[in-house]
């Protein structure tokens, strides 16, 4: 059925649809609506769920570990302060192998206080074991909240999952959005059969402790399980096009890269506009890319490395930056690229920090300043020119190069913001 729905809302049916047993809700802006239209639809019995409204986030996520213990499919949601007071048990949740879904709503984090969009929350806590995919529309979004379930219940997963939509840009904006039949959505996803979980007739540890002698063991397993989303996300985006008709690209999605000179990398919805610019762009005769990373976590390095891999600029478009370092989607990037023996010289461009606009000019200067970066050399030429052991052409070229979107843009050729930054601070 077509419907008319905000990024809030459209989650919250695929919540629904994908049919949770206990939801522990605490309100924040921009995710408010969502854990609203749940309490709606557990009132009026269109999903039977014990609904747990909490008193913190912290207690969010400590209710939805504790039903997930007893067996039960459970939800929650989150967003920017909240995420972050839940990140004690974030690595809880995730040692426990407990199969959460949480939906959260990107927003900006403390000081200066904002309620506006970026990913500062959700990227600051890449490493406490959660799956994170990022959503870059409603129809996306919606049908993550099922797929989510799918890959976390995946025995060979067994995973937390974390759902990311950018604040205001997804959560309230309206869109038509296909939400499937109830049976359509059962035969997709069915009931959970837990196995990690309390059981009096075969008693098991939950929620152990672990010395020395024993920890990295469970670390392996976690991160082993992490890398085995990989296949699971496959065979879950492959079901789920043989039942609604809809495909997915897998944990990155390629636009214009086969035989694009410059690529631009972003995640989130923000890809929408980039995905517009490289149409115009194209029509104009530059050969420009996009690639949209869909999972950070587990990271497909692999995937990302061949997609750049004949570019000869890559730039690295972020709402996020590590304080004292670069942007955090970027660092991830200049790994994949460092493993696969590529020294693609590469940009980092920080915009959008507490919901501010990243305009479509901004994009087009953004993909004509790498098309500058590359000189007269064209695609082809430098690609050639390129190799694993020629560091005249390696990262340190590109490494550091941070712009500030309205601040400092187009590219310095600095490490550092420098001089304009400073001023644009004061």
């Amino acid at each position: 059925m077509k419907r008319f729905l905000s990024g809030d809302e459209a989650f919250a049916e695929g919540v629904r649809l994908a049919k949770p047993q206990v939801i522990s809700a605490y309100p924040i802006t921009p995710q408010t609506v969502v854990v609203e239209r749940l309490s709606e639809m557990v009132e009026e019995g269109s999903l039977k769920a014990e609904y747990v409204h909490v008193e913190s986030e912290h207690s969010a996520l400590s209710c939805a570990m504790g039903a997930s213990a007893t067996g039960a499919r459970t939800f929650t949601a989150t967003s920017s302060q909240g995420l972050l007071y839940m990140a004690e048990v974030l690595t809880y949740a995730a040692g426990g192998r407990f199969p959460i879904v949480m939906m959260n709503a990107n927003r900006a984090t403390a000081l200066p206080w904002n309620i506006y969009g970026d990913q500062r929350d959700s990227l600051a806590l890449l490493d406490h074991g959660w799956i994170q995919a990022y959503a870059e529309n409603n129809q996306e979004a919606l049908d993550l909240a099922l797929m989510a379930y799918a890959v976390a219940e995946d025995p060979a997963v067994l995973t937390p999952f974390m759902v990311n939509l950018d604040g205001f840009a997804l959560t309230h904006t309206y869109e038509t959005v296909d939400v499937p039949a109830e049976e359509d959505a059962d035969a997709f996803l069915p009931p959970y059969q837990a196995t990690n979980c309390f059981d009096f007739e075969h008693p098991k540890n939950i929620g152990y402790s672990a010395g020395p002698d024993y920890n990295r063991y469970f670390k392996y397993y976690e991160h082993r399980d992490m890398l085995g989303a990989f296949e699971a996300i496959d065979r879950v985006e492959a079901r789920f096009a043989d039942c609604f008709g809809r495909a997915y690209t897998g944990p990155v999605e390629a636009v214009s890269c086969d035989d694009a000179e410059v690529v631009l990398v972003t995640l989130g919805s923000v890809a929408g506009l980039a995905r517009e610019s490289v149409a115009r762009l194209r029509e104009q005769g530059k050969r420009v890319g996009l690639l949209r990373i869909r999972y950070m976590r587990p990271f497909p390095a692999k995937l990302i490395a061949e997609a750049l891999a004949g570019a000869a600029a890559v730039g690295v478009l972020e709402k996020d930056i590590s304080f004292g370092a670069e942007g955090t989607v970027f660092t991830n990037v200049n790994s994949a690229l460092q493993q696969a023996g590529c020294t693609t010289p590469t940009f980092n461009f920080i915009g959008g920090l507490g919901g501010d606009d990243i305009t479509s000019a901004q994009m087009d200067a953004m993909f004509d300043a790498l098309l500058d970066s590359v000189g007269e050399r064209g695609r082809d030429d430098a690609a050639a020119g390129r190799s694993c052991d020629d560091a005249s052409t390696g990262q340190g070229a590109g490494l550091g190069r941070v712009s500030f979107l309205g601040i400092d843009f187009p590219v310095a050729s600095q490490s550092a913001c420098g001089d304009d930054c400073e001023e644009g601070a004061r």
